[in-house]
């Protein structure tokens, strides 16, 4: 597990690039890399115990709880069901270990509602078909793996003939890609295969590379990849006898360095803190073009905002109030969980849509509210399946209203009450937020297409459950399209809910038109706070 975790680590961006939906998102690649970063810290609690037996219970139960997100769930549910049949032998062969990656398809499959062909699902199952095909000719565990690992990477390939979405933005399914580094880091272990590199595709990015992730850890030369704070991209029309130097100078200038091309024209990548100088390292050979520079401060914006609010705002005195049913939500942002404290919620756990919490953290402030019953509001999609995970690991009666945001999340409490039971609590809650119509404002991080056309990196987003629903370059074009399209004459009432980006001016103006356009609304306008997303929309 300790290879398959440091592949995650290294690919992390590559797999994350593969998402096709392009908004700040909790990414297929970091939810995998930290569900398998739980499982090695479970591994190593343990101490130097290797008995079968032990060592898959260990890893069963860190993969469940820190299981993150949709993605990681998934993993989970094949980390402990290759676990389940593992640990009724005190070797694997390859006829058992056939057996446990069927089980592992089985128990993934079985996770998801509504299982969807071209995801990680279906190359589980195709590695599982294999495997069962190797084995049973006889063949030893290295054939039955090698098998396995050759038949997932075929079925992820064809992944997008199986899902439109993929195959419109040109990426196989991103979970897929996660799973096969599992197989290549079994094959590491069993038979010193070397383990890919990330691949640098030009359509969706360059990532760091093993290499460079080892020196990195090792202290090496430069920064480290998460202190550089720019990503500098171009294409450099120049002799090709230069590139070799100006390789040089970029060196010495930063990391996750990328050149590619030939012929005169290069394509060129760097992360830095010194714009300016890869720039005129271009200039002195030859004609750099479409110039991109990215702030990556901006890509971990959110893990800033979670860790400067883990001590604002303090739960009020009366959270700890004894109740017949108690209520954790998930938030991110001090203005949010103001108002969901003064709506009665008594735990919050801290985090959103790039940092979804774990099974243990939600399970630690199930385990900490004060009642018997919980109801758990996770505010995310991604977050929805980790919180089902939590009713399974505790004495506790816990319920999941499946809240897609924190519009939805502040509607259902406008329903709870403390003193009723837990199921009478999540049917209302849930019939509440079914009720409210949501919508955000964010910002298009990757280049994308939707059914309103195409969509460039930085064009602001208006989302609702219907898919996007305006893509404007403007902040306030984008939000007036959106309430446009959500809000109409039969609403009452439009909740505002400003986050990090909002301005005065687009907030006004956004009243203005309601005023004009929709007469019988009224409006409420709260400072949540939250990060990523300037405005968030509650519609009742």
């Amino acid at each position: 597990m300790c290879v398959y975790a440091e592949a995650l680590r290294a690919h992390r961006e590559a797999i994350n690039r593969l998402n096709v939906y392009p908004v700040p998102d909790g990414d297929t690649g970091t939810n995998m890399a930290l569900t398998a970063e739980s499982v090695v810290d479970e591994l190593g609690s343990r101490g130097g115990d290797d008995e079968m037996g032990h060592t898959c219970k260990a890893i069963a139960h860190g993969s469940l709880m820190g299981a993150r997100g949709n993605s990681g769930v998934i993993l989970s549910q094949i980390l402990r069901g290759i676990c389940a049949v593992m640990c009724e032998q005190p070797l694997a062969d390859g006829s058992t270990f056939a057996r446990a990656l069927r089980q592992a398809s089985d128990a993934a499959r079985e996770a998801v509602m509504k299982p969807v062909e071209g995801t990680i699902l279906t190359v589980v199952r195709e590695a599982a078909d294999a495997a069962e095909d190797t084995a049973g000719q006889g063949d030893d565990l290295l054939a039955v793996v090698e098998a396995a690992r050759d038949r997932a990477a075929v079925a992820l390939e064809q992944t997008p003939e199986l899902l439109p979405v993929l195959k419109e933005a040109g990426v196989v399914d991103a979970g897929g890609a996660g799973l096969v580094l599992l197989f290549d880091s079994l094959l590491n272990v069993l038979d010193g295969r070397p383990l890919p590199e990330p691949q640098i595709d030009e359509t969706h990015g360059v990532v760091v590379t093993a290499d460079q992730l080892e020196r990195v850890h090792a202290g090496g030369h430069g920064a480290g990849i998460a202190d550089l704070r720019y990503e500098v991209m171009f294409f450099l029309e120049a002799p090709d006898d230069t590139v070799p130097a100006f390789k040089g100078v970029w060196a010495g200038i930063g990391d996750s360095i990328v050149v590619v091309g030939g012929d005169g024209l290069w394509n060129c990548h760097i992360h830095t803190d010194d714009i300016g100088a890869s720039i005129e390292a271009a200039l002195d050979c030859g004609r750099p073009r479409q110039i991109r520079v990215t702030d990556l401060l901006e890509q971990v914006e959110e893990e800033r905002w979670v860790r400067e609010a883990e001590a604002e705002p303090d739960a009020p005195p009366n959270a700890s109030d004894p109740v017949t049913t108690a209520v954790v939500a998930v938030a991110t942002g001090a203005g949010i969980s103001r108002i969901f404290y003064s709506l009665g919620v008594q735990r919050i756990v801290k985090g959103g849509q790039t940092m979804n919490p774990s099974t243990a953290q939600l399970l630690e402030a199930v385990e900490s509210a004060p009642a018997d019953d919980v109801v758990i509001l996770p505010n995310n999609k991604n977050i929805i399946p980790v919180a089902e995970q939590v009713d399974a690991q505790t004495a506790k009666t816990v319920r999941v209203v499946p809240t897609r945001g924190i519009a939805e999340g502040f509607a259902s409490l406008l329903q709870y009450d403390p003193e009723a039971s837990g199921h009478d609590n999540a049917k209302a809650m849930s019939e509440a937020a079914g009720d409210v119509v949501a919508g955000e404002v964010t910002r298009a991080v990757r280049e994308s297409a939707c059914e309103l056309g195409p969509i460039a990196e930085g064009d602001w987003l208006g989302i609702c459950r219907d898919g996007i629903c305006s893509v404007a370059p403007g902040l306030d074009d984008a939000c007036v399209e959106l309430l446009d399209a959500i809000v109409s004459d039969d609403h009452e009432i439009v909740t505002i809910i400003e986050g990090d980006g909002a301005t005065p001016a687009a907030t006004r103006h956004m009243e203005v038109w309601l005023q004009e356009h929709r007469p019988g609304v009224s409006t409420e306008v709260h400072h949540g706070g939250q990060p990523l997303y300037p405005y968030l929309f509650g519609i009742e």
